[in-house]
């Protein structure tokens, strides 16, 4: 759950939220920020979609990535047959400039449909629609008090917000419409824009730190839902369209097709049950207030410090040995495979023998075991393969089907024309031939036989899911 603490705190929070992202955008940085259109997206390989951060558009929760904005890129990826990537970014102004220097092809978020927007960029086809409403606090003790007293204390009608402080988010919709309603009203409304994601000012109407926000009534609904304090039932708008965008140039085939796929999905029961999820669940307070909402607490599971420990103990980054585990055991400690691989990690007993363990004697000593043999896999691939992001996908690889399948297919991919230190359109290719029958007399393949698309899988899920740890989790 959100901390009630002051401003100075609110802000604090959005710090580690840039610092958060900054990291995502470092580790694995995008080399051709370029602008681009649909074929040469298909090109690449994927793309590049900018969401904000938020209990219902992108979130993490019991290590694994969820939310509206996030499952729509994730349907629209699979129509389209392209992997994505997502960036975050929860300032509109900055998401619009990385659209415009092509740090993504996409934002993907719910954004109102204006005419002073249209300047700037293209939008889809509508994924929504909402109105603006006013966020305030109801009086104190609202629950003794009687339906008709409740509703004399708040502000009903527009007339009455002139020379009222309303606080709201930097670049976002609700700063013009404000505007519009001093002009209409002939009053001055006190308008604050400040750095702060909405839902913080949301909880920060509730928490007394200020009087009034103003914010998307979709939004406004599910977060009355953590703060019953707050009421949202005052429109300051009429119903307006909600979209996503790409660029002004450059982009004709890529809104084509999103434009295509929008205007159908939208129809399907697919989009009403997954709307229905996230903007309409009840209980997505439960979600909120979890200690592995992520968002929030920064925990990804309840074996978090001992993830912390060991991956100290081989130079990873926690949220790779944290995915790695979620891949593994969906941090189940006594979950046992077919082949009899227990706990966090999946470590066979006599793997754990080797390194003098007990995989079964407790969550610690598995993932010490785990650790262990990823170290060992490390003497293996250290000197072989010099770029550390390649050597972690080789790593992964060998953790699921074992080094020496690994190893064959390096050298299958050299004998035949391909960099045995590149994982990608290269070793990975030559680990699929190691289930075809002309390859297993090679004299290059010393392991047998190997269903090469569950590594592959398994490297794909693992780095995909740490891309959004990284988005998320500090």
């Amino acid at each position: 759950m959100l901390p009630k603490g002051k401003i100075l705190l609110s802000l604090s929070l959005i710090a580690l939220s840039v610092l958060s992202c900054a990291d995502s955008r470092t580790l694995f940085p995008r080399k051709d920020a370029v602008m681009h259109d649909l074929d040469s997206i298909r090109a690449r390989g994927k793309i590049i979609a900018v969401t904000d951060n938020s209990s219902t558009n992108y979130f993490i929760y019991r290590g694994e990535p969820m939310g509206f904005q996030y499952e729509l890129l994730r349907h629209f990826s699979n129509h389209a047959g392209i992997d994505f990537e997502i960036v975050t970014e929860n300032n509109p102004d900055k998401a619009f400039s990385m659209l415009h220097t092509g740090e993504a092809d996409l934002i993907a978020m719910g954004l109102t449909v204006n005419s002073s927007r249209r300047k700037k960029i293209r939008f889809t086809a509508p994924i929504g629609e909402t109105r603006q409403v006013l966020v305030q606090r109801k009086p104190d003790g609202w629950r003794e008090m009687t339906c008709d007293s409740v509703e004399q204390s708040l502000i009903r009608d527009q007339c009455d917000l002139g020379k009222r402080t309303i606080y709201v988010q930097q670049g976002s919709s609700h700063v013009a419409r404000l505007k519009a309603i001093s002009d209409i009203i002939g009053k001055s409304v006190r308008i604050i824009k400040v750095p702060l994601e909405t839902e913080i000012l949301i909880q920060m109407v509730g928490s007394g730190e200020i009087d009034y926000t103003v914010c998307d009534e979709n939004i406004a609904l599910v977060n009355s839902n953590y703060y019953p304090d707050i009421d949202v039932s005052t429109p300051v708008s009429y119903s307006q369209d909600l979209a996503w965008a790409v660029r002004k140039t450059h982009s004709d085939q890529l809104l084509e097709e999103l434009n295509s796929w929008i205007t159908e999905f939208t129809k399907t029961s697919t989009y009403a049950i997954l709307y229905a999820k996230y903007y309409k669940n009840s209980r997505s307070d439960r979600i909120f207030n979890s200690e592995y909402f992520a968002l929030s607490t920064g925990k990804i599971s309840q074996w978090d410090d001992i993830i912390k420990v060991y991956s100290d103990s081989i130079k990873w980054d926690w949220r790779l040995l944290a995915s790695l585990i979620c891949q593994e055991s969906r941090f189940n400690p006594t979950v046992t495979s077919w082949a009899g691989a227990y706990g966090l990690m999946q470590i066979m007993p006599e793997t754990g023998q080797n390194f003098g363990i007990d995989i079964r004697s407790s969550p610690n000593e598995n993932i010490k075991a785990g650790t262990m043999y990823i170290r060992w896999l490390h003497t293996i691939f250290d000197t072989k393969i010099d770029d550390p992001e390649e050597r972690t996908r080789f790593i992964l690889a060998a953790y699921n089907a074992g080094p020496g399948h690994v190893l064959d297919a390096m050298r299958l991919a050299e004998k035949n024309g391909k960099d045995p230190g590149k994982w990608n359109g290269h070793v990975a290719e030559w680990l699929l031939r190691k289930s075809e029958p002309e390859y297993l007399n090679d004299e290059m393949v010393k392991y047998g036989y190997l269903r090469g698309r569950e590594p592959i899988a398994f490297v794909n899920n693992v780095l995909d899911r740490y891309q959004h740890y990284r988005n998320i989790v500090p």
